[in-house]
């Protein structure tokens, strides 16, 4: 198991029992889980919503800023990955199962972005 992989495990049983030692485990249900990942991916969102794409690029370089797109970023990671464990999904298994029907679906040179 790679490191990135042991990680990912420690951070879900981690997760898992900071849940069970506040008994939330009732309101972890898919549906909550669910809805709370998709509140969590809108306030991430709420901070890119009126930059300019250049703004947008530069969003790291200020420290405030910064420190709340990483906070968002760890709340929809940590929500997806409640979801994954009470669903029984592996999450990396699913992403590169994803990343090889689109390599299918969408052929180098068939698949062209906006310039083309």
């Amino acid at each position: 198991m790679t490191d990135h992989l042991r990680d990912l495990a420690a951070l879900r049983r981690r997760l898992a029992e900071f849940a069970a030692a506040r008994d939330w485990q009732p309101y972890h249900t898919p549906k909550n889980l669910a809805a709370a990942l998709s509140v969590e991916a809108a306030e991430l969102l709420e901070i890119f919503q009126w930059l300019t794409p250049e703004q947008s690029a530069r969003v790291m370089t200020d420290p405030d800023t910064a420190h709340r797109v990483r906070d968002e970023v760890a709340d929809v990671l940590a929500y997806l990955l409640q979801l994954c464990e009470v669903l029984g999904v592996d999450p990396l298994a699913a992403l590169e199962a994803k990343i090889e029907r689109n390599e299918s679906r969408f052929p180098v040179g068939e698949a062209g972005g906006p310039e083309r």
